[in-house]
């Protein structure tokens, strides 16, 4: 299984999506490749944001090596899903990917806990230290209920 993570800059929710999901599946012995990116390239080639990194390390999470990079067509031919944290940023992919854009590869990250929701995850830049910790916490969620479905129908 091929999972990008993407947000508008790639360096608040997408990364600690992307370090979450990863060590999920190390942990769960799940040889899944797992990566992130975002709609938008002024970030391109930064690490996180600071405080993503901090609440991510608190929770055990190393993202510190992780470079930003925007989403390109390729990543819906080498993917086999790709999860936008939000509805606006499932818009861009569209804007951005026009026909190399494939429906059936996307799912919002909190339709996994919510089915059929829509719910954002929300962009926590610019915002306090809190709003990170919240992030986390709803990507942790998303990312559990994420591996249970993913895992129940492949048994």
């Amino acid at each position: 299984m091929k999972i990008l993570m993407v947000c508008l800059g790639n360096i608040c929710r997408s990364p600690i999506a992307e370090g979450i999901m990863k060590k999920k599946c190390e942990e769960a012995g799940l040889d899944w490749e797992i990566d992130s990116a975002g709609t938008l390239d002024y970030h391109e080639g930064s690490a996180p944001h600071i405080m993503s990194q901090a609440i991510s390390k608190l929770n055990g999470v190393d993202i510190s090596k992780q470079k930003s990079r925007p989403i390109v067509k390729e990543d819906f031919t080498h993917f086999d899903l790709i999860i936008p944290m939000a509805i606006d940023v499932a818009t861009q992919m569209q804007y951005i990917l026009k026909d190399t854009y494939d429906a059936d590869k996307v799912q919002l990250l909190l339709n996994y806990p919510f089915p059929g929701t829509g719910i954002d995850v929300p962009d926590p830049w610019g915002k306090t230290e809190a709003a990170f910790h919240e992030v986390y916490d709803l990507i942790d969620h998303a990312c559990d209920a994420m591996i249970k479905e993913l895992t129940s129908t492949k048994q």
